[in-house]
C-alpha cells in the first residue's frame, strides 16, 4: 500500500512539475509565489508592494531575495492565489472561487469600476450571455489615472465612445495567460483594433503596455485579467508619430538623414528612446554639426536609440541590458516609477503605444561610442590622459578623417612628479600612447610593434590572461570609435631605449652582477638584439662576498654561468602580466626552473619579493631582486664554492655532493642568423661609339680605330641592404664583436673601392673565431634605382701589326708596370 502510495505520489508531482515547465512565465512566476507562502497555508501567494505605492508583484527570484523592486524596498503580502478564496475560521485559502459569467467575476476580482461602466454602456447584457470572451479589465485604480478629460468624453457618450472602449478591452475567445504569447498581436472587438501581447521573462504580461495584476479568473463564458490601465486605441507606426509630433523634429532630421525612418514605419516589435528637441539643443553646437554631417555616425546615433524588441515600463522590474540597432547595449532599469537608462533617470513620457512597438520620450541624446571621436571615448577613470592630450595640443592632430589608437593609462597612473614636467617632455610621453593605425584588442598579437604618432615602435606581448604594451598592461574598458580605438592601460607606457647591458651599466645597484656576466663572457648576450627576461640581484646580494671569493667564482665558469644563466630565461615576460594568485613557472637558460606569481601587485620569485620590476630593455625586460637565484636541485660538489654559496644563499638548503660538477653551457643557446641574399644587377648597355684618330707612336704617325663602350649595373630600390667585407688588418676587437651580433647579408657587387666578397667557408671561419684580419661595413640604398657600377671599356684597332706584349715585369719598388711595344713590318 505504501509503495501503490509513493508511486501515485511521484506521478501526480512529476506531471504537475512537468506542466509547470510548460506553462509560460507568468505561471511559473506564480508557482514560485505558492511555494513562498506555503508555511501560510493552501493556495496562499506571496507578493511583493513597493513601499509608498499600491504596486504588487509575483516577483522573481531575484527582486524576492534583493527584498526590492526598481531600487525601492519591497514589503511582503500574502493572498489568495487567483481563483481561491478565504472561510472563516480556516487557515489560507481553502475555498474555490465562485464561478459566474464575465459580468460577475467583474465583481468577485474588485474591478468593480469596469463593471459598473459595463452596465451604463449596455454592454453588461452581453457579458452576461452567451459566448467567449477574454476582458482584460482596468482595475479601479486605473480609471481614476485616466485623464479628467478622457474620463468625460467616456461618461457623456456612454452608449458609443464608452461602450467602444469597453469592447477595445475584449477579446472574442477565451485566452489564458498561458495563451498569451509574447509578441502576439489580438484583434479586439472594437473595429478590430490591434491589441500587442508582450510576456516577459520575469513573468509580467502585458497589453499594450498595460500590466496584467491579476490574471486567469475564470468565468463561465471567458476569463478575466485584470490590468492596471485602461487602453487606448493604437493606429500609427513609429514613424507616423515621429512625423507628426513637433517636439521630436530634431529627431526626424537625423532620422531622415540618416535613412532609419523608413525603419521605423516597418512591421516589427520596437522600442524607441525618443529624445526630444530639448535634448538635441543640450548638445555642444561643435558635436552635433560633426555627427549631422557624417551619414555613418549619424546613423549610428539614431540606431542607438532602438531596441528590437518591445519593452514597455511597467515590465521593467531591475536593470537588464539590451542590444540596439546599432548594436551595442543599453543597460535600461528603473527607479521606483521612473525609467532609466545606463543608470540615468531621462525618461519624461512613457509607454507611447503604435502599432509596431513603444516610445519613451527622453530628456538626453545617447551617443554611441561608434559616432564618437577617439578622443571623446575616455571614460571618468581618463580623464587626465584627454584633458593633457587637449591642453598639449595634441587632440588637434587626432583628424576625424584619420585613423588612431590612444593607449590611455588610468587616471591614477599620472603622479604629481609626471604632471609637474616640462610640457614638451609630457608631449613626448602622450605621443607615446597614440598610435598611427586603428587597430582593436582583438588585432594584437605577440610581438607586433606599434608605430606611435612620436614614431616610436612599442612592443606588444600577449599573455594568458593579459595583453601588454611595454611596461604596461590593459584593463578592461576597449572602445570603438568613429576613427579609432582607445584601450585602457594600468600605467604610463614607457618605450625602451637601452639593452639589458646598458641598463646594468648605467646603474651601479649591479655592479658586482655585471662584473660576474663580464667575467662569464656573457655581456654580448645581454647585448644583442633578443626577448629576454633577466633576473637582476643588486648589490646587497652579494654582502659579504670577498675579493677572494669572488676570485674562486670566477675561475670556475662552468659554475658561474650555470648561476648566471638560471636568472635569465627566454621571452619577455612583464610582471603585471601575470594572472594573480596563479604560480608561473618558466624555465631558464640554465636548464632549471623559476616560480613566479604576483599577489598584491608585487612580483615573487621562487617565493622572494622582486623589489622593482618591469624595467623594459629594448631585448628584454629586467626585474630587480635583492637575492642571489639559485636552483634548490643544483648540487655543488665544491668546498670553497659551497662555502661562498652559503655566504649569499640563506633562503634554501644548498644540495652538496663531493665531486660533483657544473654541466658546461656553450654560448649556442643564441646564435648570429646568416641571411645570404643575392641582389643581381641589371645591365644596361649604351651603343659603341666608334672613332678613327692618328696617334704618334715612336715618332711615326699610327692610324688608330677606337671602339667605346659603356656598361652600367644598377640594383633596383626601393631599399637595398648589402654587407661589404674587406681585408684591411684591423685588429678592432669592438668591430669585430660587433659584426658577430650583426646579421650579414650577402651581395654580389660592392659599391666603392676593392673589395673581396667572403666566401661561405670564410664566414664560417669568421663566426668560429677566425678573422681578425677582416672589417665590415653596410650600406643601405634608398629610394630610386641606383647605379652602383659603371665601367667604360675602350678597344684599340690598329691597323699596323702589333707585337706580342711582353710579360709583366716586377719594378723595384715592387709595384707592377705594364709596358707594351708596337712593331711594324
Amino acid at each position: 500500500m505504501k509503495i501503490f502510495f509513493l508511486l501515485t505520489f511521484s506521478t501526480i508531482f512529476l506531471t504537475s512539475f512537468e506542466q509547470a515547465s510548460a506553462s509560460a512565465h507568468y505561471d511559473k512566476i506564480l508557482t514560485h509565489s505558492r511555494i513562498r507562502a506555503r508555511d501560510q497555508g493552501p493556495n496562499v501567494c506571496a507578493l511583493q508592494q513597493v513601499m509608498g505605492t499600491k504596486k504588487k508583484y509575483f516577483s522573481t527570484c531575484r527582486n524576492w531575495y534583493q527584498g526590492a523592486i526598481c531600487g525601492k524596498k519591497a514589503t511582503v503580502l500574502y493572498e489568495c492565489c487567483p481563483g481561491y478564496m478565504k472561510m472563516d475560521g480556516m487557515r489560507g485559502c481553502p475555498a474555490v472561487a465562485p464561478i459566474d459569467h464575465v459580468y460577475g467575476t467583474l465583481g468577485i476580482v474588485g474591478a468593480t469600476s469596469t463593471q459598473q461602466y459595463s452596465d451604463m454602456s449596455k454592454l453588461r447584457e452581453e457579458i452576461e450571455g452567451r459566448g467567449s470572451f477574454t476582458f482584460f479589465a482596468p482595475s479601479n485604480e486605473a480609471w481614476e489615472q485616466l485623464s479628467s478629460e478622457i474620463h468625460r468624453n467616456l461618461v457623456d457618450n456612454v452608449n458609443i465612445e464608452l461602450y467602444n472602449a469597453l469592447h477595445h478591452h475584449m477579446i472574442n475567445k477565451r485566452m489564458l495567460t498561458k495563451d498569451l504569447k509574447n509578441g502576439m498581436t489580438l484583434v479586439s472587438m472594437y473595429n478590430g483594433q490591434k491589441l500587442l501581447i508582450n510576456h516577459y521573462p520575469n513573468g509580467v504580461v502585458t497589453v499594450n503596455c498595460a500590466r496584467v495584476i491579476h490574471g486567469n479568473q475564470i468565468a463561465t463564458n471567458g476569463v478575466v485579467h485584470v490590468i492596471d490601465r485602461v487602453l487606448t486605441p493604437v493606429g500609427n507606426t513609429i514613424q507616423d508619430f515621429i512625423e507628426v509630433e513637433d517636439d521630436l523634429s530634431s529627431l526626424r532630421a537625423a532620422a531622415i538623414t540618416s535613412d532609419v525612418l523608413d525603419i521605423l514605419g516597418r512591421p516589427g516589435h520596437y522600442t524607441l528612446f525618443a529624445p526630444t528637441n530639448e535634448a538635441f539643443e543640450s548638445l555642444p553646437r561643435g558635436i552635433l554639426e560633426r555627427i549631422m554631417g557624417d551619414k555613418v555616425a549619424s546613423e549610428a546615433l539614431v540606431k542607438f536609440h532602438i531596441l528590437n524588441t518591445l519593452q514597455c515600463s511597467e515590465a521593467i522590474m531591475g536593470g537588464a541590458v539590451y542590444e540596439t540597432l546599432e548594436g551595442n547595449t543599453l543597460e535600461v532599469g528603473c527607479d521606483g516609477e521612473t525609467l532609466t537608462v545606463n543608470g540615468v533617470k531621462m525618461v519624461k513620457r512613457k509607454d507611447i503605444v503604435t502599432s509596431n512597438g513603444v516610445i519613451h520620450l527622453i530628456d538626453k541624446v545617447l551617443i554611441p561610442d561608434s559616432a564618437k571621436q577617439v578622443i571623446e571615448l575616455g571614460g571618468a577613470q581618463q580623464t587626465t590622459f584627454t584633458d593633457l592630450v587637449a591642453q598639449l595640443g595634441l587632440a588637434s592632430s587626432l583628424r576625424p578623417e584619420g585613423q588612431y589608437t590612444l593607449l590611455a593609462p588610468l587616471n591614477g597612473a599620472f603622479s604629481d612628479d609626471t604632471l609637474q614636467m616640462d610640457q614638451r617632455l609630457l608631449k613626448t610621453i602622450l605621443q607615446n600612447h597614440i598610435i598611427k593605425v586603428k587597430i582593436g584588442l582583438n588585432e594584437l598579437y605577440n610581438g607586433q610593434e606599434l608605430e606611435t604618432i612620436g614614431g616610436k615602435l612599442l612592443r606588444v606581448f600577449v599573455y594568458r590572461t593579459a595583453v601588454c604594451v611595454e611596461n604596461s598592461c590593459m584593463v578592461r574598458g576597449s572602445k570603438e570609435g568613429r576613427n579609432g580605438f582607445i584601450h585602457v592601460f594600468r600605467q604610463i607606457i614607457k618605450p625602451a631605449e637601452k639593452t639589458l647591458h646598458e641598463m646594468l651599466r648605467n646603474d651601479k645597484r649591479f655592479s658586482v652582477f655585471l662584473s660576474l656576466v663580464k667575467a662569464a663572457d656573457l655581456d654580448d648576450v645581454l647585448s644583442r638584439p633578443g626577448e629576454w627576461t633577466l633576473f637582476v640581484p643588486t648589490n646587497d646580494a652579494f654582502k659579504g662576498l670577498t675579493d677572494d671569493d669572488k676570485d674562486i667564482l670566477i675561475r670556475d665558469k662552468n659554475a658561474l654561468r650555470n648561476i648566471l644563466l638560471y636568472h635569465l630565461t627566454q621571452g619577455v615576460f612583464i610582471g603585471s602580466g601575470f594572472e594573480p594568485g596563479v604560480t608561473n613557472i618558466l624555465k631558464t637558460i640554465q636548464g632549471g626552473k623559476l616560480y613566479l606569481k604576483t599577489v598584491n601587485d608585487t612580483l615573487l620569485v621562487n617565493e622572494l619579493k622582486a623589489r622593482e620590476s618591469d624595467l623594459m630593455a629594448t631585448n628584454g625586460v629586467i626585474h630587480v631582486i635583492d637575492k642571489l637565484l639559485y636552483p634548490a636541485d643544483l648540487p655543488v660538489g665544491n668546498d670553497q664554492l659551497l662555502t661562498i654559496l652559503k655566504k649569499l644563499i640563506k633562503y634554501i638548503q644548498i644540495k652538496f655532493v663531493r665531486d660533483s660538477t657544473f654541466k658546461e653551457i656553450p654560448l649556442t643557446f643564441y646564435k648570429i642568423n646568416i641571411i645570404e641574399s643575392n641582389v643581381q644587377p641589371i645591365i644596361r648597355k649604351e651603343e659603341p661609339v666608334i672613332k678613327t684618330y692618328t696617334k704618334i707612336i715612336d715618332g711615326r704617325p699610327v692610324e688608330v680605330t677606337e671602339k667605346k663602350v659603356t656598361e652600367e649595373r644598377i640594383i633596383q630600390g626601393p631599399e637595398i641592404k648589402y654587407t661589404r667585407i674587406t681585408a684591411g688588418g684591423s685588429d678592432n676587437e669592438e668591430k669585430i664583436k660587433k659584426f658577430l651580433e650583426e646579421e650579414v647579408t650577402k651581395v654580389t657587387k660592392f659599391i666603392e673601392g676593392d673589395g673581396h666578397l667572403l666566401e661561405d667557408e670564410e664566414i664560417k671561419r669568421l663566426l668560429q673565431g677566425a678573422g681578425t684580419e677582416y672589417t665590415k661595413v653596410t650600406k643601405v640604398i634608398e629610394g630610386e634605382p641606383q647605379i652602383i657600377e659603371r665601367e667604360i671599356k675602350k678597344v684599340h684597332l690598329e691597323e699596323a701589326p702589333v707585337r706580342k706584349v711582353q710579360a709583366n715585369k716586377r719594378t723595384q719598388g715592387g709595384s707592377t708596370r705594364r709596358r707594351t711595344r708596337l712593331a711594324y713590318s
